[in-house]
């Protein structure tokens, strides 16, 4: 059967109007260039003269074509020829390319016009549909093109299921997965071991553990044991899960392979459960099996990460004992685990045997290099590691450029900062979220408040949306520099921008509006904030609490940590300490010794802030003795006196007793 002309006519016009920018792009060439050779093919197809195209000669002319629109035209130029008719593995190959640019639309026009052409669909035709459809994210396309297997004469198989199930986990449509298993079954089609561990995966994703035990039970029953996938697999989620007793026991039970073993010690080290995780990998060798890089690589990111280097370098050296090369994530493990502890000149000496083995650096590990010298203050051998990137043919990302940023931003270098950030603009890469809020966050803190805001409108208008981060840092500036009002009306930009504020976004606030002694503005934000259901923590409570003392109301700040007790939130040392510092101010000593008194019976730490405004107190009473006795209490507890405690203890003794015997009874005290 001849090919309609307006199906092509049609199919031609889809490609034309919708394919990528890269496409268009190179159309011009194309139709100089090789049309001319289709216009020929079609005329020897045509002419008798010739000798009849071979379904390998289309075959290979389709799958040499590059370009998706031209191999489309070769495609049709032979069609309706009496030399050649398309056949099943001309149009699989056509499919497949087709399915690669995602014109999924073209591919079900090609289906439909093999069912007018009498041609069934193959198997292979529609396992590479299901996947093209799969690789885009559209399972339920594929499901529904699955269903329509049986109008375009392809009889499902198991492997067209299984590809089918795997789709459909992919994308978490665990409600169509028993159904279609349920399909298979009434189909008399014999799952093999591939479907069981697809429908396994999906039960773990589910916590349906013992559905999946049955699984494995009904696996056994049917001759088709469990394999590595199989146990794997269930180890994995059951050490997710939290059932890493379980996972033990299973391991125990089976012939476990090293993926399985790996799965487990992965899952004891994120528990932190280091010394089991080593047990098991060492008793690999009852089982008759060797640890791989994956297994020796997790047991050394996770004793670095608790900063036991010593033995992660222990372990690194059992594997080159081993005959088993460490691979980049190895060396990446432990360089990010000596950095994070400090120890530089180590961790740069991983890196120089890193290269000294012939490794070739990635992206990653040259990340964390960068990333491990700005933690250390090491700034100006971050920006040599940068040049050698670039010399290495590595072209830094944002990560690099944004770990950068947030060093220079930290000390307060705006120079660096910017010179950073220039660099990343010239080299064509755009700045993320991160990196903007790194940016803004020193504007802030140099008090650049009108740049931080121009630089939160360019991030909108390069649809580069600000967070709550974002915003939370300009409004902490803000309020900061007494420009409460300004950030009030931050909080409205935020919301309209689609980022909703958090508890960190209304305790700034409440900070800025208690600096101004602003009580009305601040209950009508707790309000908020209760409307809002935005959780109050003990930050909100205490800046309310301190609001309330510096105006004088001891009172409601009394009645506030009580309401702090009722929702379960510990009152601290500095909750207690503004409303000590307030009775002192007032000269209600009795009732702030009292207070601090209570503070222990609370099980909260005094801290030397507490007792320097007592002893503070005391001294302007001329309550010596007193102060003394809270002064050795202090030195008791192990709080050593600040400049405060100091000065206030000091001039009471210089006023008491005089300034030759008041250094004697200090040097006394001291000694004792």
């Amino acid at each position: 059967m001849l090919i309609s002309k307006w199906f092509w006519i049609f199919l031609t016009m889809y490609l034309k109007d919708g394919p990528s920018l890269l496409l268009k792009a190179q159309r011009p060439a194309v139709t100089v260039i090789l049309n001319t050779s289709i216009i020929s093919e079609h005329q020897q197809a045509s002419d008798p003269r010739y000798p009849p195209l071979r379904e390998v000669d289309v075959l290979r002319r389709l799958h040499q074509e590059t370009s998706i629109t031209v191999a489309l035209e070769y495609f049709k130029s032979v069609v309706g020829s009496r030399l050649f008719q398309h056949t099943s593995r001309t149009y699989q190959i056509m499919i497949e390319k087709l399915g690669r640019e995602n014109k999924m639309d073209a591919i079900q026009y090609l289906l439909q016009q093999m069912k007018l052409e009498g041609l069934a669909c193959t198997e292979d035709i529609m396992i590479s549909v299901i996947s093209s459809y799969a690789s885009f994210g559209s399972a339920d396309q594929a499901l529904k093109t699955f269903y329509r297997s049986g109008d375009l004469g392809c009889k499902p198989t198991v492997k067209i299921y299984n590809h089918l199930l795997d789709a459909l986990l992919k994308e978490n449509m665990f409600n169509a997965i028993s159904p279609i298993y349920n399909n298979m079954k009434k189909d008399a089609i014999l799952p093999n071991v591939f479907t069981y561990n697809v429908l396994i995966k999906a039960l773990c994703q589910n916590n349906r553990f013992d559905a999946a035990y049955n699984l494995l039970e009904e696996m056994s029953n049917k001759g088709d044991l469990p394999d590595s996938v199989s146990y794997t697999t269930l180890v994995s989620y059951l050490c997710s899960s939290g059932r890493l007793e379980e996972a033990i026991k299973l391991v125990k039970m089976i012939n476990p392979s090293v993926q399985t073993y790996n799965a487990l010690i992965n899952g004891l080290c994120k528990e932190s459960r280091i010394k089991e995780a080593l047990h098991v990998a060492f008793s690999m060798k009852d089982k008759a099996l060797r640890p791989n890089v994956i297994t020796y690589t997790t047991m050394v990111n996770a004793l670095c990460k608790t900063g036991n280097l010593r033995l992660s370098l222990a372990i690194l050296a059992k594997m080159f004992m081993k005959c088993c090369a460490p691979n980049m994530y190895t060396f990446a493990s432990l360089l990010k685990g000596f950095f994070e502890n400090g120890k530089v000149h180590e961790a740069i000496d991983i890196w120089n045997q890193l290269i000294q083995d012939g490794h070739i650096p990635n992206l990653i590990t040259y990340n964390i290099l960068i990333h491990g010298l700005c933690l250390n203050g090491n700034l100006k051998k971050a920006m040599d590691v940068l040049d050698e990137m670039d010399q290495n043919g590595c072209s830094p990302n944002v990560t690099s450029y944004g770990t950068l940023i947030e060093g220079f931003s930290k000390i307060g270098d705006i120079e660096g900062a910017s010179l950073m950030w220039n660099r990343m603009i010239e080299s064509g890469c755009n700045p993320n979220v991160v990196v903007y809020t790194s940016m803004v966050d020193m504007l802030c803190r140099k008090n650049m408040l009108d740049h931080a805001w121009n630089l939160i409108k360019n991030m909108i208008s390069e649809n580069c949306l600000p967070n709550t981060v974002t915003f939370n840092s300009f409004i902490k500036g803000l309020c900061d520099s007494g420009r409460t009002l300004w950030a009030l009306n931050i909080l409205d930009e935020m919301r309209r921008q689609g980022c909703w504020p958090n508890t960190r976004t209304y305790n700034e606030l409440l900070d800025g509006l208690c600096r101004e002694n602003n009580l009305t503005g601040t209950f009508q934000l707790v309000d908020e904030m209760f409307q809002s259901g935005v959780e109050l923590n003990v930050v909100t409570y205490n800046t309310i609490i301190n609001g309330l003392s510096n105006a004088g109301m001891i009172k409601e700040a009394l009645a506030l940590i009580g309401k702090m007790k009722v929702k379960g939130i510990q009152p601290d040392s500095i909750t207690f300490n503004a409303i000590i510092h307030e009775y002192c101010k007032q000269g209600r000593i009795l009732n702030a010794t009292r207070l601090v008194g209570g503070m222990a019976d609370g099980n909260c730490f005094r801290d030397v802030f507490t007792y320097s405004t007592v002893i503070s107190g005391l001294s302007i009473q001329h309550r010596l003795e007193d102060a003394l006795v809270y002064f050795l209490k202090m030195l008791s507890e192990g709080i050593w006196p600040n400049a405060v405690t100091w000065n206030a203890l000091v001039i009471a003794l210089f006023e008491e007793i005089g300034c030759s015997t008041a250094i004697q009874s200090l040097e006394n005290i001291l000694g004792k």
